[in-house]
């Protein structure tokens, strides 16, 4: 029985404690298919094997655990992580203090958009805590993002019904497109601008 089948069985088996646990540990980043399991768990409620609502609760409030956890391990660890690693990567403490003052200023609004990327989802959180984002503004970007992302796979499994195993896989490979697509795409907006201001600096 691979992974997925095992995680699919425990939501078969315990139902909305299994869902909540699942994804608060997808989200900490854990190799657990989040994205799967919340389709799984709206067809479920497509057969009235699981019922709307404590089904929403419990996928949102593992989300908002997860992404609370990953934010104290970056307030907690993050700043030491950055001033061991700062030096090897050429991050010296004025760079360092600048992309924290980035993260506290627009990082916020990553935290809404990150739970529907594969692999960035992981990281937001621990970035907002290492960077000192006020726990309120991250918990109302995140926490919202975290209701939405459940909400719509969720949905999206309900709409999909019995067919959600056969569409799953696609639904999974065009996530990870856009993971990978993503950081390009961030990466060369970055090099833009920076090619922009140096030539208005000329």
């Amino acid at each position: 029985m691979d992974a997925k089948t095992l995680f699919i069985d425990w939501i078969t088996r315990y139902e909305y404690p299994a869902l909540f646990l699942l994804l608060m540990l997808g989200i900490v980043g854990l190799p657990i298919p989040a994205e799967t399991l919340l389709l799984f768990a709206g067809s479920l409620t497509f057969t009235h094997q699981l019922a709307a609502a404590p089904t929403l609760a419990a996928a949102f409030l593992g989300s908002a655990c997860g992404m609370s956890l990953s934010y104290w391990l970056g307030w907690t660890l993050g700043p030491s992580l950055a001033g061991s690693l700062g030096s090897r990567v050429g991050l010296n403490a004025e760079r360092l203090q600048a992309a924290q003052a980035w993260c506290r200023l627009r990082g916020k609004y990553g935290l809404l958009i990150g739970y529907f990327v594969p692999g960035l989802r992981h990281l937001t959180a621990f970035v907002a805590g290492s960077s000192r984002l006020p726990f309120p503004v991250f918990a109302a970007f995140a926490y919202s993002g975290g209701f939405l992302w459940s909400l719509s796979f969720l949905w999206l499994g309900y709409v999909l019904g019995d067919e959600w195993p056969r569409l799953s896989g696609r639904i999974h490979d065009g996530l990870l497109l856009l993971a990978w697509v993503s950081p390009a795409g961030i990466a060369a907006v970055v090099v833009w601008r920076r090619w922009r201001s140096a030539r208005r600096s000329v």
